[in-house]
């Protein structure tokens, strides 16, 4: 018997069809920074009314956040500002024991000078705190520059930091004072200013006014400072910013930005 096999038939390959030729990527072309100042602040009167708008430079107000400096510099300041006030007396300032408990020999007990020895109970301590520690720190002018313009940067993207021309009053009245600030609060939109009880706003005057000072001198939610003394920890413990005269507060701060770079 024969057997008979059978070739099976496979159909012919396809042919591999040509890779497609892709042009090389080009090379990513880095974007020109406009160093022309883009940013604008409304401007507003005591009355919460529309006086304008001014052109902020970017150093200032568009500056990148940076915790670390922040950080840094904070804790420098905080750490000035702190009192060495822990103190001990010791033996030599306690009052008292000037003579001789007892005599050196004789009476069976241990032999002692003065009753005000660290040993006793009411006498001076060893060493303890003597008011001789000094926590300051130093800080550079650039650190702390930079560290402001990364404060008001990020006050300012929060919607934080209010314009104003001017404050004037004819004299010192809390009245008024409080007027303003409602005016204020209602034309800029921001109501919480005149609502927050605790640190509500920090109001940077352009220059001393008595009659100002005075005025928001019974709110306690409220911090009167110069432009000129602004600093980073006082912005920070404050929720809103109110710059008074802002085109003679910025001349300030770009003042102390140039004298920073040229040192």
């Amino acid at each position: 018997m024969t057997t008979t096999t059978t070739k099976k038939i496979t159909a012919p390959r396809a042919k591999a069809a040509p890779k497609k030729i892709t042009a090389p990527r080009a090379k990513a072309v880095p974007k020109k920074i406009s160093t022309a100042s883009t940013l604008s602040a409304p401007i507003y009167t005591m009355a919460g009314k529309d006086a304008g708008t001014i052109s902020l430079p970017e150093a200032l107000f568009n500056a990148p956040w940076k915790d670390d400096l922040v950080h840094q510099v904070v804790v420098a300041m905080q750490a000035n500002a702190r009192h060495s006030t822990a103190k001990v007396k010791d033996r030599s300032e306690v009052h008292g024991g000037g003579r001789k408990p007892w005599k050196q020999k004789g009476t069976g007990r241990a032999r002692h000078g003065s009753i005000r020895s660290p040993i006793w109970r009411g006498g001076g301590v060893t060493h303890g705190p003597r008011a001789e520690r000094s926590y300051t720190q130093k800080i550079n002018r650039k650190m702390r520059m930079g560290a402001m313009a990364a404060v008001l940067s990020r006050k300012f993207q929060d919607g934080e930091v209010i314009f104003v021309d001017s404050f004037s009053f004819d004299a010192p009245k809390t009245k008024n004072a409080k007027a303003a600030i409602a005016a204020i609060a209602k034309g800029s939109g921001i109501l919480m200013l005149a609502q927050r009880r605790n640190n509500a706003a920090l109001i940077a005057l352009s220059q001393k006014n008595f009659a100002t000072e005075k005025s928001f001198s019974n709110f306690s939610n409220f911090l009167m400072e110069e432009v000129r003394n602004l600093n980073p920890v006082d912005i920070l413990r404050h929720r809103y910013l109110i710059i008074e005269n802002p085109a003679k507060a910025l001349e300030m701060f770009t003042a102390r930005a140039t004298a920073t770079k040229r040192t």
